[in-house]
C-alpha cells in the first residue's frame, strides 16, 4: 500500500486587509474536513504584493493558492500562477473584488468563499498581459485580471485618498473624480488592433477589459468573455458634462437591465444616436502610442506614467476555483 502525501493549500494574505485569526481558524477546518493537510501562509509586503510568494509556494508544491486580499493582491498572485496549471481561490477583502464579481462568486461571506476553494471546480480563464513602455525607454511586463486604462479613470486612480478608500470603500473614487473631471481634457491616442491598419483619434480614456463588470453594477463592457482570448476595447469619447450622464445612463441602464431582454435590446437600437460616447472594439492585441506621456492602471492600482503600451491576453492561462 502506497501512502501519499495530503494536499495543501497556501494562503497569500495582505495584513492591511483586516485581522487574519479567524480567517486562519475557518480555512484550517475547511483544508481538515476536505482531507488536506495544514495550509501555508505567506504575508504580502509593499517590496512583494504577492507575486514572489506565490512562486515560492508553487516551486514547494503547493496544490492550491487562496488570495486573501483585494485586487491588488489578486493581480499579484495571478501573475506568480500564470501557466502554472495551479488554481487560484477567492477569499475577496478588498474594496472593489472585482474578479470574484465577475466570476459570480461570494463578496461578502468568508465562510462561503472558502467553501468553494477546497469543494468547488476549476476553470481555467485568460490573464490580461499589458507591456508599458516607459519614457527612458525601457519596457515592463504586467498581468491584469479584469480591466486596465489611461484617461480619467488612470487619473483617478492616482489621485484616490487611500485613508478614504478605507473608511468609505469605492466612493473614495467618487471624491476623486470630483476633483479629477473639472480638469480632464480629451488627449490624443494613435492605435492597431491585430492586423488592422493604424488609427488615431481623441479619446477621455480608453479601457482595456479582460471582462467586463464593475463596483455598483455598472456594466463598462457587456460582451466581454473572461475565457475567449480575446481582448475588449472601450473608447470613452466626451469634451462635456452631458456626455458624462450619457456614459453614465449607459454603464448602468442601457449595460444592464435593459441589455438583457430583446425589447430592450430594440429599445436600445431605436433610441441611440449617431454619435455614441462609448465605442466597443475587441481584437486578440491592441498597441497604443501616445503624443505626451500618460498615467495608466491596472485592475485599480496605479501603475505610473507611460508613453505606449500593448495589452493581449494569455488565452487559459490562470486556473481558477469557481462554484
Amino acid at each position: 500500500m502506497t501512502l501519499t502525501e495530503p494536499r495543501r493549500a497556501a494562503v497569500v494574505y495582505n495584513p492591511t486587509k483586516g485581522r487574519i485569526d479567524e480567517v486562519r481558524r475557518q480555512v484550517d477546518a475547511a483544508a481538515a474536513a476536505a482531507g488536506w493537510g495544514p495550509s501555508f501562509w505567506f504575508e504580502t509586503t509593499v517590496e512583494d504584493p504577492g507575486r514572489g510568494v506565490t512562486r515560492r509556494a508553487v516551486a514547494a508544491g503547493t496544490d492550491m493558492v487562496i488570495a486573501a486580499g483585494g485586487d491588488g493582491t489578486v493581480r499579484s498572485v495571478a501573475e506568480g500562477l500564470r501557466d502554472s496549471r495551479v488554481p487560484l481561490a477567492l477569499l475577496p477583502r478588498g474594496t472593489g473584488n472585482l474578479l470574484a464579481r465577475n466570476l459570480g462568486l461570494p463578496i461578502s461571506s468568508t465562510a462561503d468563499a472558502i467553501a468553494i476553494a477546497f469543494e468547488g471546480t476549476t476553470r481555467f480563464i485568460d490573464l490580461g498581459i499589458a507591456t508599458l513602455s516607459r519614457t527612458d525607454g525601457s519596457l515592463e511586463e504586467h498581468g491584469f485580471l479584469v480591466m486596465a486604462g489611461m484617461g480619467i479613470d488612470a487619473d483617478i486612480m492616482a489621485n484616490t485618498n487611500e485613508a478614504l478608500k478605507k473608511s468609505l470603500g469605492w466612493l473614495a473614487y467618487v471624491d476623486a473624480g470630483l476633483r479629477v473631471l473639472p480638469d480632464a481634457k480629451p488627449f490624443r491616442i494613435r492605435y492597431q488592433l491585430e492586423n488592422k491598419p493604424v488609427h488615431s483619434a481623441h479619446v477621455s480614456t480608453i479601457l482595456f477589459g479582460n471582462c467586463g463588470t464593475l463596483t455598483a453594477g455598472f456594466e463598462m463592457m457587456p460582451d466581454a468573455v473572461i475565457d475567449d482570448g480575446l481582448l475588449d476595447v472601450a473608447v470613452l469619447q466626451t469634451p462635456t458634462a452631458l456626455g458624462w450622464i450619457d456614459i453614465w445612463r449607459r454603464l448602468s441602464f442601457e449595460n444592464g437591465p435593459l441589455r438583457r431582454s430583446s425589447i430592450g435590446r430594440r429599445i436600445i437600437s431605436a433610441t441611440s444616436g449617431t454619435a455614441s460616447t462609448i465605442t466597443y472594439l475587441r481584437s486578440e492585441g491592441i498597441t497604443v502610442s501616445l503624443e505626451k506621456p500618460r498615467a495608466v492602471e491596472l485592475d485599480g492600482d496605479p501603475f505610473g506614467t507611460v508613453v505606449g503600451v500593448r495589452f493581449t491576453t494569455d488565452p487559459g492561462s490562470l486556473a481558477v476555483r469557481v462554484r
